[in-house]
C-alpha cells in the first residue's frame, strides 16, 4: 500500500480517473498487482503444461490436484479367490473335489465309511480345508499325492474360455494377484482352461503358505519366490517379500512345539491373510480382497482389506460390495477405474451375466 498509493496519486491527473474516490482507485490497484503477481508464480514456478489459467488462479482445483497426487490411486491391488469366484458354483467343480476328498479319506486314510462324510464337513468348518484339519488330526500322507487325487480328477472339461471376463481384468488398472488355498498344478489348470493365465501378476497358493520347513535351521530356505500361474518362480513378482509372512508365522509355530508337519496356513485363518498380504508386498487399505467364502471375507475385512463377496448381491458380515457374478464387477464398483482418468472411457463393457448359486 505504501508503494501503490503514490502511485495513485499521480494517476489522478488523469481524466478517467478524476471522477473515482483514491480509495477505490487504490483498491483496484492493488487487486491489479495481486492478480499479475499470481500469474507470474504461476508462469515461471508453479504452473505445470497442461493446467488451465483459470482454475489455477481460482486456487481451489489446483489445490485439490496437488493433494490427490499426493494421496495416490484409490486402490492399488486386487486379490482374488479362484474357485467358484473366477467361475460359477453351478459347473459342478465344488462338488466333485468334495467327493475326491472323501474317497481319499476312505480308501488312503482307512477311515470308516460311515465316518467320512461327517468329518469331511466338520474339518472343512473347523480348520478352512479338510486337509488341513487332517494333518492337524494327526494323519501323515504326502501333500502332493493328496493334490493329485483330490483336483487330478476334476471335470476339468467344464471350465471354457471366458474372453468377457479376460477382457475386464485386462482394463483393470491395478495389479491383480490369485490367493488360493488350491495347489500351484490345479490353479494353472483353471487359468489355462479359462484363458486367464495372463492376465495376473502372480498366485498365492498353498505352496506359497507352506513352504518345505523341517527344522528352525533352514528358516533362510523359505526366503524362496512366490510360485505363479504354471508352477515356476519369478522374483520379479514379489521379489523380497516372498514366503515372508509364511516364513515368520511357520517359525512361530515351530517356537512354539507346533509340528510344521501338523499345521497347514490357508484361509480363512487371519494369519494366512496377513501372510498373503505381507507375501504380495500390498498396502490392505488399498486393495480389494474377491472371493465367493463369508467366512474368508469376515477375514479379510479382520486383515484391513476392502472386500467384495461373490456369487450373491446380498453383503455378508464384513463384505463391503456384494456381486452375483464376477461379471458385474464394473457395475457394482466403478470406483476401481477412477483412478484411470479418461482412459476409463475405453474400458471394454462387459455384459452383465446373471448366474444361479447354492450356499
Amino acid at each position: 500500500m505504501v508503494i501503490i498509493y503514490p502511485l495513485c496519486q499521480c494517476v489522478r491527473c488523469s481524466s478517467f480517473f478524476l471522477s473515482f474516490p483514491l480509495e477505490f482507485v487504490t483498491v483496484l490497484i492493488f487487486y491489479v498487482f495481486q492478480v499479475v503477481f499470481s500469474l507470474y508464480l504461476a508462469l515461471f514456478k508453479v504452473l505445470e503444461p497442461g493446467k488451465s489459467y483459470r482454475n489455477l488462479l481460482a486456487g481451489k482445483l489446483f489445490k485439490m490436484d496437488t493433494a490427490e497426487r499426493a494421496k495416490g490411486p484409490k486402490y492399488e491391488c486386487l486379490l482374488f479367490d479362484m474357485d467358484d469366484t473366477l467361475y460359477p458354483l453351478s459347473l459342478g467343480l465344488n462338488l466333485a473335489c468334495r467327493k475326491n476328498i472323501e474317497e481319499f479319506m476312505l480308501h488312503k486314510l482307512h477311515i470308516e465309511e460311515s465316518e467320512v462324510p461327517r468329518m469331511c464337513l466338520e474339518l472343512y468348518r473347523e480348520h478352512g480345508t479338510t486337509m488341513a484339519g487332517l494333518k492337524a488330526l494327526g494323519y501323515e500322507f504326502d501333500d502332493d499325492e493328496f493334490h493329485a487325487f483330490v483336483h487330478g480328477r476334476l471335470p476339468y472339461e467344464t471350465l471354457k474360455p471366458d474372453p468377457v471376463l479376460r477382457n475386464l481384468l485386462l482394463s483393470l488398472p491395478q495389479r491383480k494377484i490369485i490367493f488360493t488355498n488350491s495347489d500351484k498344478a490345479h490353479a494353472a489348470e483353471v487359468l489355462k482352461r479359462m484363458g486367464l493365465e495372463d492376465c495376473f501378476e502372480g498366485v498365492i497358493c498353498y505352496e506359497t503358505l507352506n513352504p518345505p520347513l523341517e527344522t528352525e535351521n533352514n528358516m533362510d530356505a523359505l526366503d524362496n519366490d512366490a510360485v505363479i500361474a504354471g508352477g515356476e518362480p519369478e522374483p520379479s513378482d514379489f521379489d523380497g517379500t516372498a514366503a515372508t509372512g509364511s516364513k515368520k508365522i511357520l517359525k512361530n509355530a515351530l517356537d512354539n512345539g507346533i509340528s510344521s508337519k501338523s499345521r497347514i496356513l490357508c484361509k480363512p485363518s487371519l494369519e494366512a491373510i496377513e501372510a498373503a498380504i505381507q507375501i504380495a508386498n500390498v498396502d490392505p487399505k488399498k486393495t480389494i480382497f474377491f472371493d465367493d467364502s463369508a467366512r474368508n471375507i469376515a477375514s479379510g475385512k479382520a486383515a484391513g482389506l476392502r472386500t467384495v463377496i461373490v456369487g450373491s448381491s446380498v453383503l455378508v458380515p464384513g463384505a463391503d460390495h456384494g456381486l452375483r457374478n464376477i461379471h458385474n464387477i464394473k457395475e457394482a464398483i466403478p470406483e476401481i477405474w477412477e483412478d484411470e482418468g479418461e482412459q476409463s472411457e475405453q474400458v471394454i463393457q462387459s455384459t452383465a451375466v446373471e448366474t444361479v448359486v447354492h450356499a
